[in-house]
């Protein structure tokens, strides 16, 4: 099996290719200071590239974990999240309350995608 990770830093990769699906890291929005939905908007732009970057997108999508800081904040983020995957093609998620790393960051969302892969 090959594996294939893109954009490393010292601690992690941004996306992982193995055995057929792609694997992104949590991604949070650059620009903190947006509220839940243009951060959401950010972060899903974000996931495009990488998704693109290894060869799949969006309707490959098979997962979804979202972490929320409050999750009052879900049916924000929800919008956002609708108007991205259009109701098609939608992954299993879940959407979870958690502390991040740094209290301007509103949320954080990690997808796994299958790639088209010949057999």
């Amino acid at each position: 099996m090959t594996i294939t990770r893109h954009e490393p830093s010292k601690i992690y990769s941004k996306v992982v290719e193995a055995n057929g699906f792609v694997f992104t890291a949590g991604i949070v929005a650059d620009d903190i200071g947006k509220d839940v939905k243009g951060q959401t908007q950010q972060i899903l732009a974000e996931i495009d590239r990488l998704l693109k970057l290894a060869g799949a997108d969006k309707t490959k999508v098979v997962s979804a974990t979202i972490w929320v800081t409050d999750i009052r904040n879900r049916d924000a983020m929800n919008e956002a999240w609708i108007a991205w995957t259009g109701g098609q093609n939608l992954p299993g998620r879940a959407c979870i309350e958690a502390k991040l790393a740094d209290p301007r960051m509103l949320v954080e969302i990690a997808v796994v995608a299958a790639k088209d892969v010949g057999l």
